[in-house]
């Protein structure tokens, strides 16, 4: 039983009753029905699908305080006289295999200020990244295979 597609038509179902066909309301009858399933999740057989609903909502409130930390590290090196940015091109080692695991891990360093995904090796093993505050190339390396990479994957796979 594919729970995402139940909680999907309860969603559905939930804007039908109600009538209104907003992104807000989507939202609250998608929120509702992943309440219903999870209520009725020992009648409905064992899943992992809030187990991933869970990790889903840890990887964006890590991806808001990442993005929150480099915009503010960011707009620093840019108001202030001095520059404190050492641009490098760094290759990261991927455990990431599938096209959805490399492609959410690019656009999620691409997206955060400061970084940005270049390339990924025609083996698909490494994705260079060019990173604004490169002088330790490794804690730029841990931060990613220990943040995006380590939370991608728990989803994912």
């Amino acid at each position: 039983m594919n729970f995402v597609l139940w909680n999907i038509l309860l969603a559905i179902l939930w804007v039908l009753a109600t009538g209104h066909f907003t992104p807000a309301n989507m939202a609250a009858g998608y929120l509702l029905g992943f309440l219903v399933l999870w209520f009725a999740r020992r009648a409905l057989g064992p899943a992992r699908y809030f187990v991933r609903a869970w990790r889903a909502v840890c990887l964006l409130a890590y991806f808001l305080k990442e993005l929150v930390i480099a915009n503010f590290r960011v707009a620093h090196d840019v108001v202030t006289p001095a520059f404190y940015m050492r641009p490098a091109l760094i290759p990261i080692p991927l455990d990431a295999s599938t096209d959805a695991e490399i492609t959410l891990l690019a656009g999620m360093v691409t997206l955060t200020p400061g970084t940005l995904s270049v390339d990924v090796s025609p083996d698909r093993k490494t994705l260079l990244i060019h990173a604004m505050f490169g002088e330790n190339p490794e804690e730029v390396r841990r931060s990613i295979k220990n943040g995006f990479e380590r939370r991608i994957l728990e989803i994912l796979r």
